[in-house]
This record gives structure tokens, sequence and C-alpha cells, in this order.
């Protein structure tokens, strides 16, 4: 069970789609790379092992031309209510705890990113979280134009 009650930052939102598309949205690589990243990025995902030890592999294209490698290692996969990665890159070491939550009228999202250190969080505290609902947004987009 993840401690949510732990510092970290936390973005939520109650997404109009019953859980297992929510979640559907996420386990397929091929649909995530649709969603996944801010506003003017795009995701080349090379490797998507969704179980324990399982790695993560993507790059993010940013809208300047630049490339951001992002390698993350699964730690827990609850399908469809759960699942926990470690990012640890040299800018960023975080581990994230996603959550789907039925809720009326859809799928409670939230994610839950802890910082080490804890301060380092707090530093892009408001980048994160901006970006965090940039991802909310194109994932409810993607989520409607998908039959």
């Amino acid at each position: 069970m993840t401690d949510t009650s732990a510092p970290g930052i936390v973005s939520t939102r109650l997404i109009l789609f019953p859980r297992n598309a929510v979640f559907d949205a996420f386990r397929d690589p091929a649909r995530l790379a649709f969603w996944w990243g801010p506003n003017g990025f795009t995701s080349t995902i090379h490797e998507f092992d969704l179980r324990p030890g399982g790695r993560f592999r993507l790059t993010l294209h940013g809208p300047d031309g630049a490339n951001y490698e992002n390698d993350k290692e699964f730690l827990e996969v609850v399908e469809p209510e759960r699942v926990v990665f470690r990012h640890s890159q040299p800018m960023h070491d975080f581990t994230m705890t996603i959550t789907w939550e039925e809720e009326a009228g859809g799928t409670r999202l939230t994610w839950k990113m802890a910082f080490e250190p804890a301060a380092a969080g707090e530093k892009i505290r408001d980048f994160i979280l901006k970006a965090n609902e940039e991802n909310f947004d194109r994932l409810e987009n993607h989520l409607k134009s998908t039959p």
C-alpha cells in the first residue's frame, strides 16, 4: 500500500472515462506515446515492460528540438489500480506512484512524485504541477478521440 501522506508533488484529476479505458491508455505504449509529456513535446517509447523490474525507456522531444532521454524502472504494478516506478536521472530522481480509482462519473487519476532529495522537487514544483496538468489534458483529448 502506498503512503499518500508522505511529502511530494501530487496531481489529481477526475477523468470522465471508465478506469479500464484510462488504464489502457497508459499500459499500451503505442497509445501512451500520443499523450505522455507536457504540451509541445512528443514521445518515442523504446521499451515499456509493465511489470516489477521492467523498464520504461523513452525520449521526450522538446518543442525546441532538444531530446530528453528518460529511463524508469517499474517497482510495483497492480492492474488497473496502481503503478509505481523509479525515475533516476542526473537531473531528476523521483519515485512516481500513479493510481486509478473508480469514482462516480469516471476515474480519479492521481500522480504522486516523491523526489530525492525532497528539496529538488520543491525547486521545480510549479513547473511539474503545470506539466502534469498538461499531461492530463493530453490524456483526456486522446481518450475523446479514441473509439
